[in-house]
């Protein structure tokens, strides 16, 4: 089972990841063969180097994460809610969101799923 402490050390690193704009910091936090569905029912992002390059992308916007509330940690998946602040098409754009990462034995992700959709997007 995933040590519960280093689960959410886990997603701090990842909200700094975002904050460094670091998309080698991101994907460092994923298992080899991992996933990353972000936005649920999207084509998945398969292996670490893919998911390094949609965080690269998405870390081109000036992407900013704010935690909003405490993470929930349960077995093997901890879930947070957060907002995305980004600049798109030349104005400061708000995403409310809500990430689940599943966690392997060695405490690395080996699925991300994000859940947001339109109603969720602010400024857009």
């Amino acid at each position: 089972m995933p040590d519960p402490a280093k689960m959410e050390a886990a997603v701090h690193a990842y909200v700094a990841a975002f904050d460094a704009g670091s998309a080698d910091q991101a994907a460092a936090l994923f298992a080899q063969d991992a996933t990353v569905e972000d936005p649920v029912g999207s084509p998945p992002h398969k292996g670490r180097e893919a998911i390094r390059a949609f965080y690269a992308a998405s870390m081109q916007t000036g992407a900013k994460l704010t935690l909003e509330g405490p993470i929930r940690i349960t077995a093997d998946h901890a879930a947070f809610a957060f907002c995305v602040n980004l600049a798109w098409e030349g104005k400061q754009q708000r995403v409310d969101v809500i990430d689940t990462f599943r966690f392997n034995e060695a405490n690395e992700v080996t699925e991300m799923r994000a859940f947001f959709g339109p109603t969720n997007m602010h400024g857009f």
